[in-house]
């Protein structure tokens, strides 16, 4: 299997990077080896960041690496759905066409009935979820609940009905975040916390940012994993 490592065949980063260089083959060694991720997932979260960031050729390596690693098309769907919640229709539909081109789909099984929302199930969900209902998810179902309702039923395929576990659907998310430098990835930290997610977990997910993001995407969540005070 040929290298990860794309700026390896950056020749003038071989004649004048080489701190550079051996920092970032140091970060691809920790991405792509099994370890607290298995690696397989890892090459799904830099493959889905990497859409993110707009660098589809590194995503279409990444995932052709994932599926030599043995990831399925189940666990690359993951990626879809993720993107569809985060990043909308474009992202998700990229990544789609992206799956479909480099993985041998086999026989899909059939399609699943649409769920609806029962009264009261957003609000239940967000309480469970956050603590508390955010203020934008407040005044989402003060003044279009409908759309409250979709927003739940979102991130419920985003985490709680992932193809992938719960646990693993937290840290694509975070990955993403990451990618992003969002604010948002506090929430998602402690969700993957709660999703049973070691801290070694979630900063191996985090640095699967770092080929389409840069070390950027740790500095804005690696203090998030400080040791809570005793």
């Amino acid at each position: 299997m040929s290298s990860s490592n794309g700026l390896e065949n950056a020749v003038l980063l071989r004649s004048h990077g080489p701190y550079t260089l051996a920092g970032y083959a140091a970060f691809r060694d920790v991405i792509d080896r099994d370890g607290a991720v298995p690696a397989r997932l890892k090459a799904l979260f830099v493959a889905v960041t990497a859409i993110d960031r707009r660098y589809p050729d590194l995503a279409r390596r990444e995932l052709v690496r994932g599926v030599g690693l043995g990831l399925t098309v189940t666990e690359a769907t993951a990626g879809i759905i993720v993107l569809s919640s985060l990043r909308g229709e474009g992202a998700a539909l990229e990544f789609a066409e992206l799956v479909t081109r480099t993985m041998a789909l086999g026989e899909l099984p059939k399609p699943q009935p649409l769920p609806d929302a029962a009264p009261g199930e957003a609000v239940a969900n967000f309480e469970a979820y956050f603590g508390t209902i955010p203020p934008p998810l407040a005044q989402l179902l003060r003044l279009v609940p409908r759309a409250a309702d979709a927003y739940y039923l979102m991130r419920r395929g985003s985490i709680d009905a992932n193809p992938l576990s719960p646990k693993h659907g937290e840290l694509l998310l975070l990955a993403i975040l990451a990618a992003g430098y969002s604010p948002m990835a506090a929430t998602h930290v402690r969700g993957a916390r709660r999703a049973g997610a070691s801290d070694e977990e979630i900063a191996e997910a985090v640095l699967c940012a770092i080929p389409a993001a840069g070390v950027a995407a740790w500095m804005a969540v690696g203090a998030l994993l400080e040791p809570a005070a005793d």
